[in-house]
């Protein structure tokens, strides 16, 4: 597959589409991608949306753009990857229709900020993209990487230094690995991602990832990336470094990936399926049409990859505008569909699990 085609470099900066205005409310079956692949049906409707926030669900938001678009015409739907803090911020100041989130809202101030912004309703939290996190590594000769999750947190608390390190080794016994520095690069605005890759240090090697989990970097040391795109790049180009990253900007910028090390003891790569399997056994922590899952990052499921992340859409249970409310709820019921759904595997992501697609389009046909 092509994944360097420039719609999906653009998706890293921004996802803009603006469509000519022709008809409203018509179900369209044109082909959602050119070719020969089927258009999916859609209610469409008019109007115009803008969002913002995460850049891990990013190349997945152009793609589901671009095939709303080709399916129905009359709308404008801008999305920008601005990182999962500014999202949220601009959903409660209520500059953005909709925002995209790598973590649930908090309890307390953040979730009574953003329901402050819904009238009549409360602010519910839609997972929507299963993003694993891909440890991304540039190191010469070595293809074949894997680490247990504290060799991963001495890397980022800065205990371990070189890559021929003995814990490294420990994870590697037939590798031949140098006596380069590492270079362990975090992301250095504030991050869903960030807060995901933190919470699995913490929850699987406690004593060696002392930092609370946060969408701010707090471990000393490291270098500092903006956003995914540019986390990728320092990787890329820095020989040594290792970063977190979404699976996608792992495949659009070809770079290695680690096999980390399960609850269960095995070393699993990075792919769909494996990131898929993590998120089945996942509870729902919300209530009522409220989504927040609780991932169990020590998973023991065979064939699990362990660190993954679900990016959320944010929205109002009620109290969206009247002239934003109908486009929003068809274009995330898109989103939700099956056949929304079936465009992420190819992209670096995951399908949704059936169960939990069937709870979010009940979700999102609840909106008012």
């Amino acid at each position: 597959m092509n994944l360097k085609r420039p719609g999906i470099l653009a998706a890293i900066a921004a996802a803009t589409l603006a469509l000519a205005a022709c008809g409203s409310d018509n179900t369209s079956n044109a082909p959602s991608d050119s070719g020969s692949a089927a258009k999916p049906t859609i209610d469409c409707k008019t109007g115009s949306l803008t969002a913002q926030g995460s850049t891990a669900q990013g190349n997945a938001m152009d793609e589901w753009i671009k095939a709303y678009g080709q399916a129905c015409s009359g709308a404008s739907i801008n999305y920008k990857g601005t990182g999962s803090g500014a999202g949220i911020q601009a959903f409660t100041a209520n500059t953005a229709d909709f925002a995209g989130s790598d973590s649930a809202l908090k309890a307390g101030d953040e979730q009574t900020k953003a329901d402050a912004r819904c009238t009549g309703g409360k602010a519910i939290n839609l997972p929507m993209v299963i993003g694993p996190i891909a440890v991304a590594y540039n190191l010469d000769g070595v293809k074949n990487l894997q680490l247990k999750p504290a060799t991963l947190a001495k890397i980022f608390a800065g205990t371990v230094k070189t890559w021929d390190d003995a814990a490294i080794k420990a994870d590697n016994p037939s590798a031949s690995l140098p006596s380069t520095p590492i270079t362990a690069v975090h992301r250095s605005d504030s991050s869903g991602t960030t807060e995901n890759f933190t919470k699995y240090l913490k929850a699987t090697a406690p004593t060696d990832w002392t930092t609370d989990a946060s969408k701010d970097w707090k471990a000393a040391g490291g270098q500092g990336a903006a956003k995914s795109d540019g986390v990728a790049a320092a990787v890329k180009q820095t020989a040594g470094a290792i970063g977190y990253v979404e699976y996608s900007f792992v495949q659009v910028n070809s770079l290695n990936a680690a096999k980390i090390q399960n609850g269960a003891g095995e070393y699993v790569a990075l792919d769909d399926k494996s990131a898929a399997k993590a998120v089945a056994g996942a509870q729902v922590g919300g209530t009522g049409d409220d989504l927040s899952l609780k991932i169990d990052y020590a998973t023991k499921e065979a064939g699990a990859y362990p660190i993954v992340l679900v990016t959320y859409e944010i929205v109002c249970s009620k109290g969206t505008p009247a002239d934003k409310l109908p486009l929003l709820k068809s274009f995330l019921g898109f989103v939700a569909s099956k056949d929304g759904q079936a465009k992420l595997s190819q992209f670096g992501y995951a399908p949704l699990p059936d169960t939990l697609q069937t709870k979010v389009t009940a979700s999102i046909n609840n909106m008012a």
